[in-house]
């Protein structure tokens, strides 16, 4: 499928209506306390303590206080109804869905790097059951991570192999306008990783050469791995999808950490990005007082946006 009818596609499916904040601003039954100026993605448990355990209660406390997306990556596991009565919420309260997990992880051996047919077959196995999932929550993005470094192997081959898997699911993905988005883990929390930097990633994606096959930029990880992140970041530009968030040391909030939050939320905004930048980090504190100031510290670095 080319570009332009992929374009079409997500405009007139159902998933186009998540495709951007303001069609979601109709929506809203409920107004908000606060609305920021980028759609920053809560999860499940961040605040429990204000919401309850719930995850009703927790996407509506979340849309109380402005937050106008939403990811989970275990949203896959979930009930099936729970998925359809969340859907049904953040469609209600205007949160677009953000990222979940597509397949499984194999964090200790070689699965899509190694070009094994029948691991390639598995993962576009979890690809497929991941598309109604996606279909009940509204979902646009999924994450998936290659795997393991495969040490027997060249990684010319390695990537190659990649590429071919990736080329595959996102044939799969394209006819229902879903991206994958190919997450760079750094070598410190994830070593022996595949896929580690943005530029790796990038040259992937230009490989693969298609709209369901992008970059989720974990700011956290690159952070760590590379560094230089709003040239990073401009470099890869057309191949982002997703963003995700974590201050480092620790994966806190931002301002709890060493990275300018202000200016790399400030150069993403002025780009005009219209995607999801999930809030895939710990609280400083694990008390109701720690996570409002998860919101203050949000409310913080987006009022000079």
């Amino acid at each position: 499928m080319n570009r332009r009818n992929f374009t079409q596609l997500a405009g007139a499916t159902g998933l186009g209506l998540f495709s951007g904040a303001t069609a979601f601003a109709n929506l809203k039954q409920v107004s908000s306390k606060h609305v920021f100026n980028l759609p920053y993605a809560p999860h499940l448990g961040m605040f429990k303590h204000h919401a309850g355990s719930d995850p009703i209660d927790q996407l509506n406390f979340m849309a109380d206080q402005g937050f106008t997306a939403f990811e989970d990556n275990g949203m896959r596991e979930r009930d099936l109804a729970l998925q359809e009565k969340m859907g049904r919420t953040m469609e209600r309260r205007g949160i677009r869905m953000g990222v979940f997990v597509a397949h499984k992880i194999y964090w200790q051996k070689p699965n899509l790097a190694s070009g094994d047919v029948s691991l390639r077959e598995e993962f576009l196995d979890y690809i497929k059951k991941a598309i109604p999932v996606a279909k009940r929550v509204n979902a646009k993005w999924m994450t998936v991570v290659p795997g393991h470094v495969d040490l027997r192997q060249n990684m010319a081959y390695q990537t190659a192999h990649v590429i071919e898997s990736l080329k595959q699911a996102a044939a799969l993905l394209e006819p229902h306008g879903i991206v994958m988005v190919l997450e760079p883990l750094n070598f410190r929390n994830h070593p022996g990783l595949f896929l580690s930097e943005s530029p790796q990633a990038y040259e992937i994606c230009k490989a693969v050469d298609s709209p369901s096959c992008k970059i989720l930029f974990d700011i956290y990880h690159q952070q760590i791995q590379e560094g230089n992140l709003i040239p990073n970041i401009e470099q890869c530009w057309d191949e982002i999808g997703y963003f995700q968030i974590g201050d480092n040391p620790g994966r806190n909030e931002p301002t709890t950490g060493e990275i300018n939050y202000t200016n790399v939320f400030k150069y993403i905004h002025s780009r005009g990005f219209d995607g999801i930048l999930g809030m895939e980090h710990g609280n400083s504190r694990s008390d109701k007082e720690g996570e409002q100031a998860v919101i203050d510290a949000y409310m913080k670095v987006d009022q000079f946006l």
